[in-house]
């Protein structure tokens, strides 16, 4: 059984995928000032690259954790003592963070597909 993330992990979390997400904003602000990207094919060429689809896709699980430490965080201090409410909004926010990482799952693949 694996330990819930609170206190030191979770304030870990939050600070280590915020200093990901800063460093891979920079990153790409930097690339696509420095590199045209004028086409289709341009554009398809540079998330052909291993290194910026692979980047791309953590930062996603960094925002998606992110996330869930912060809305959780939120929720837990102001959703009333009410211990169903809690867990039905977590439950809701949870479920719904899931999509949204499959839905991005879903996108990268398709973009990296050798098919296209």
């Amino acid at each position: 059984m694996s330990r819930p993330l609170t206190g030191l992990s979770a304030w870990l979390v939050q600070r280590l995928s915020a200093i990901y997400m800063a460093l891979f904003t920079i990153a790409a602000v930097v690339l696509f000032t420095l590199v045209p990207l004028d086409d289709y094919g341009a554009w398809h060429a540079l998330w052909q690259r291993p290194v910026v689809s692979a980047a791309t896709a953590l930062f996603f699980v960094a925002l998606l954790l992110h996330s869930w430490v912060g809305i959780r965080d939120v929720i837990l201090d102001y959703a009333g003592w009410s211990t169903s409410l809690r867990l039905t909004l977590l439950a809701l926010v949870g479920a719904w963070l899931l999509i949204l990482g499959f839905w991005m799952l879903e996108i990268l693949l398709t973009v990296v597909s050798p098919w296209n």
